[in-house]
């Protein structure tokens, strides 16, 4: 059936790949939704709905006529910054939601992450999520997925999408670009040996996900996906690969987790006395900690199959993080 999806956030990295690999199809119409339609991907021929998810009277003429949302707009910080998280990610996210289901919008792909579970039941894209108090984004983020999935209904489809690390081209805020400076400092230690995994997937795969999301048919009210690439490294192998091929250091000594919170939580504390941002936060540990995630229930409901590797992802966005990154990146993006 002939579809008409809307992606919010068309100017971000999610965003941006969702939209190209919607445009790919041939049987849907798309319109993106942004702030900037210059900064859209180069060949975007579709609808341009522009302006600011925080005004009312454009969220609802944003979803008229639409069928499908892909929610990819967000404003998002690594630590810290509750309040800009609720004024600019939160609450305008809520509302969007509320004005498509008022909208009879027929279903809404979230932008979720494979990190908002609880380590031990992060292969379970259905689990609940954990709340971090230390991480204000990531709580509205589980927020977000709590009133989906409440508000799903069978003319309210919610397809969930818990993502891995992101990494591609168009990168904004990432784990790439917090890590490598840091990496630089020679003071970032091994985290439990660097043994747990560290999904990295590609913008493509991303993309490609969404799309299938939008379109799939037969999916239950409420469906939550893990999104990761064809193949999940380790900690260790993502750093040695940065070691190898970019000269970045490798740690010279490691702590457990059990150590590593108590000194992430130090180095918060420090903030307010010292120019720079933390060295580490306690957002950064719990990233390190066991995502067992893979593609089995997106492969087998949406027909999900990653092509991109891990260190093509990291090559592409290296090269543009040289392009691009002049100086260390905050770990917040910048206040709209």
């Amino acid at each position: 059936m002939f579809k008409t999806v809307l992606v919010t956030g068309a100017n971000g990295f999610v965003g941006s790949h969702a939209l190209e690999a919607l445009q790919q199809r041939g049987d849907v119409r798309v319109i993106a939704a942004c702030r900037d339609k210059g900064k859209l991907p180069a060949g975007f021929t579709g609808e341009v709905r522009e302006g600011d998810l925080r005004d009312a009277a454009y969220r609802k003429s944003l979803v008229a006529d639409v069928d499908v949302v892909c929610h990819a707009a967000a404003w998002s910080s690594l630590w810290g910054h509750a309040e800009e998280s609720r004024s600019l990610f939160l609450e305008p996210s809520l509302a969007l939601i509320e004005a498509a289901r008022s909208a009879g919008v027929k279903r809404i792909v979230n932008t979720s992450t494979a990190s908002a579970a609880a380590p031990q039941d992060s292969a379970d894209p259905m689990s609940r999520g954990i709340d971090r108090p230390f991480w204000p984004h990531l709580g509205n983020v589980i927020t977000i997925e709590n009133a989906l999935r409440e508000q799903a209904a069978p003319n309210f489809q919610v397809v969930n999408l818990r993502l891995g690390i992101f990494a591609g081209q168009r990168y904004a805020l990432g784990v790439l670009p917090i890590l490598a400076p840091r990496l630089k400092t020679h003071l970032v230690p091994w985290v439990a040996g660097g043994r747990t995994s560290l999904p990295i997937t590609d913008g493509r795969d991303i993309g490609q996900a969404f799309a299938l999301a939008a379109t799939t048919s037969g999916l239950a009210d409420y469906e939550s996906f893990n999104i990761v690439g064809p193949e999940v490294p380790s900690v260790r192998q993502v750093i040695t690969f940065l070691h190898d091929e970019f000269g970045l250091p490798l740690p010279h000594f490691g702590v457990p987790f059990a150590l590593a919170y108590p000194f992430a939580w130090l180095m918060e504390k420090l903030d307010p006395l010292v120019p720079w941002e933390p060295l580490v936060t306690r957002s950064i540990v719990h990233l390190m900690e066991e995502v067992s995630a893979d593609n089995q229930k997106a492969q087998r409901l949406l027909g999900y199959r990653p092509v991109h590797p891990w260190r093509e992802a990291v090559r592409l966005q290296m090269r543009e993080m040289g392009i691009r990154q002049t100086q260390p990146m905050r770990m917040a993006k910048p206040v709209v």
